[in-house]
């Protein structure tokens, strides 16, 4: 797992007047678990943008914040965006204790090729985008990629019980849960043969 790393600053602007800190590229953000009272923050948009799609809701974030001592292990926990713009307007981080176990949603990431897809029209259909998983902080999975070659035909599919976490790693989700399958191709009647039985049986 990559380690993502963060500076914030302490934030004395609030309310209304956050719009004037967003037209500067500056995002305002909270600070807030295990551990530490709630922080009024800020960050750089840019720094936000690049760092917020690598990390989700369960890759943790070491942050340091200007004037502090220590780091905080972090996990985002909530993202506003603008509706209409899609401006980036406000992020929670949730701060962890490395020592207790937390649980996360991880993302699922089909692999590979299925025949039953590419050489028999099929469509790969994906039932679950995400697997939910406890552990430490720090070994919490970034994303489980699936392999699909498997799927040679339109009677396999993947089930939660083939995925492997690790020693250090619980998958919640139930192990029946389909993952993925491929369904065949839909087979439409040519037009006109229901009428044609028709004509001969009158």
């Amino acid at each position: 797992m990559d380690k993502l790393d963060l500076r914030l600053w302490p934030r004395a602007v609030t309310g209304k007047k956050v719009k004037n800190l967003r037209r500067d590229g500056v995002v305002p953000v909270h600070m807030f678990g295990q551990g530490v009272q709630s922080q009024a923050l800020q960050a750089e948009v840019g720094v936000l943008r690049r760092i917020l799609p690598r990390a989700g809701g369960n890759v943790p974030i070491t942050i340091e914040v200007e004037d502090q001592d220590g780091e905080n292990i972090c996990f985002v926990r909530e993202v506003q965006w603008h509706p209409v713009t899609d401006d980036l307007l406000h992020v929670d981080f949730y701060r962890v204790d490395v020592s207790q176990t937390i649980t996360a949603e991880v993302p699922v990431i089909l692999v590979g090729v299925s025949v039953a897809v590419e050489e028999m029209e099929g469509t790969l259909f994906q039932a679950l985008n995400t697997l939910t998983v406890e552990s430490l902080p720090m070994n919490m999975p970034a994303s489980f990629q699936i392999d699909i070659s498997s799927l040679d035909n339109f009677d396999k599919t993947i089930r939660v019980s083939i995925v492997e976490a690790g020693s250090n790693v619980t998958i919640l989700t139930d192990p029946d849960e389909m993952i993925a399958t491929a369904v065949p191709p839909r087979i439409e009647e040519e037009p006109g043969v229901e009428g044609e039985e028709m004509e001969e049986g009158e």
